[in-house]
């Protein structure tokens, strides 16, 4: 018998509202896919950490046992993969499991094989060829989509650094990116030599580099999706880069906004062009399901660079899939869901888009994510639960009521905290503290910190007490994010 074939929203909506087959996020905290859970029946987190000590019905949180330092989201996926109270909770529960992860390799395809189940996102092959930076570059060439005046090369040493920007006419004042890592980490900002010198083990021998002329511009953030019937493209965010208050990184990432007008008509309309054409080209490549592009426009003209894919849900995936327009439609990751769930479906993907470039379809919202910025270490002794907080009329922030939806802030002296280090957790430069998701904007229209996100900062970080590290023990700091 043919299977039925899915004709609009409300019957992917239902399809997935009846799903019978397991699905599972598994990741170090469920705030990418925070609410999916509540679209697709059967759909369960398996985390690392418990966010929301024992209180979200659907996140569970295997006892900790012995493991290896994590050195990346991968091996904390493949620890979870691993541990016995998984694989019974997998097996337990029974049908045919699919699995989705923020990132994972070959070793988590081969776990999550030998749990007879299937990963519903492209090989990692083909998603570690399209996330290196050098590659990003020539799909975008392919698509049309283009980058900031750049030229690919390996890097000798400083006076082979200039040879090669004179020949591209860069000029002397740049930014350098290895093929992998995360942004703060692997962007180098070179304008002297005293600059390369810095950074030149992180530049020479490591293969191609991306060398680009530095250009005065804005940070933002776009999610797609690629489907069999064309690319779903959600609207353009802000994003917040490098503010010291939440990241010691520089140029490091740190948050989003979404709102209708976060950039002029023209450029709105400009970036979902471009994704679209991206996302058709990431099609051509053997790619489909979610993917993210950062682009870079410049202050002086408005100008529209592609700054770097992430083929994957991101940080900014809570943004896009809980704006008004995915809750009058279906959440984007949805869709990444469909994609790959083998039922035939039909979509008016172009029909689809203009709604969501609609302005009347997007709320305000902003996240920021707050990271330990002092340079030091300790263990911590106090934390703040996970839920809704409210800031009184003399700025100072109190815990209000346990919730793990980011909707039942109602004003905008109320905000969604997700807790990410908690008791007995370390404190290091660069931990990730947590999560604060507040209605209205966190940056003045000059791309400034407004005072009340300044004061919902200070509240947070404030809620935290750490006891000093035994003057023994040191602490190497782990060098990745974990969203």
């Amino acid at each position: 018998m043919p299977k039925k074939t899915l004709r609009n929203i409300s019957e992917i909506r239902r399809y997935f509202h009846t799903n019978e087959d397991p699905i599972y996020f598994v990741s170090a905290t469920n705030f990418n896919l925070l609410g999916i859970d509540e679209w697709v029946k059967n759909f369960k987190y398996i985390c690392y950490m418990d966010c929301f000590d024992g209180r979200h019905p659907n996140v569970f949180v295997p006892s900790e046992i012995p493991h290896e330092e994590f050195q990346s989201i991968e091996d904390i996926n493949n620890y979870l993969l691993q541990h016995k109270e998984v694989i019974d909770f997998v097996k337990r529960r029974g049908g045919k499991p699919k699995f989705v992860f923020l990132m994972f390799d070959e070793k988590t395809e081969m776990l999550v094989k030998e749990l007879g189940g299937e990963v519903w996102f492209p090989k990692a092959k083909l998603r570690e060829r399209c996330d290196n930076k050098i590659e990003t570059v020539r799909i975008g060439n392919k698509a049309g989509v283009p980058s900031v005046p750049n030229t690919l090369s390996e890097v000798r040493d400083y006076d082979h650094l200039r040879q090669i920007c004179e020949k591209a006419g860069l000029g002397h004042d740049l930014v350098l990116q290895s093929a992998f890592g995360d942004s703060g980490h692997t962007t180098f900002f070179i304008k002297s030599e005293a600059d390369f010198r810095k950074h030149e083990h992180e530049i020479v021998g490591q293969g191609e580099i991306k060398i680009m002329k530095r250009i005065d511009c804005r940070g933002s953030a776009i999610e797609g999706c690629v489907t069999q019937q064309g690319t779903i493209v959600g609207p353009l965010m802000t994003e917040l880069v490098g503010f010291k208050e939440l990241t010691p990184y520089r140029g490091g990432w740190c948050g989003n906004e979404i709102f209708a007008t976060s950039f002029p008509a023209r450029t709105r309309q400009k970036a979902r062009d471009l994704t679209f054409k991206f996302g058709e080209q990431l099609r051509k490549e053997g790619y489909r399901g979610y993917f993210e592009l950062d682009f870079l426009i410049e202050k002086k003209n408005g100008e529209l660079w592609l700054g770097e894919l992430n083929p994957r849900i991101t940080g900014a995936s809570s943004m896009t899939n809980h704006a008004a327009f995915a809750h009058a439609d279906a959440p984007l990751f949805l869709f990444h869901l469909l994609a790959f769930s083998k039922k035939p479906f039909e979509l008016d993907v172009e029909e689809l888009n203009a709604r969501w470039a609609d302005p009347e379809m997007i709320d305000s919202w902003s996240q920021m994510v707050i990271k330990h910025t002092d340079d030091d270490v300790d263990i911590i002794t106090e934390a703040p639960q996970s839920g809704i907080y409210k800031m009184l009329e003399d700025g100072r922030v109190v815990f209000d009521r346990f919730d793990y939806h980011r909707r039942a802030v109602e004003t905008e002296n109320e905000a969604f905290f997700l807790r990410i280090s908690g008791v007995g957790d370390y404190r290091y430069e660069g931990a990730d503290l947590g999560i604060l998701v507040m209605r209205g904007r966190s940056m003045t229209s000059g791309f400034k910190l407004t005072e009340r996100a300044g004061k919902w900062i200070h509240g947070i970080k404030n809620a935290y007490a750490a006891r000093p590290l035994p003057a023994a023990q040191a602490l190497d700091a782990p060098a990745f994010k974990i969203m």
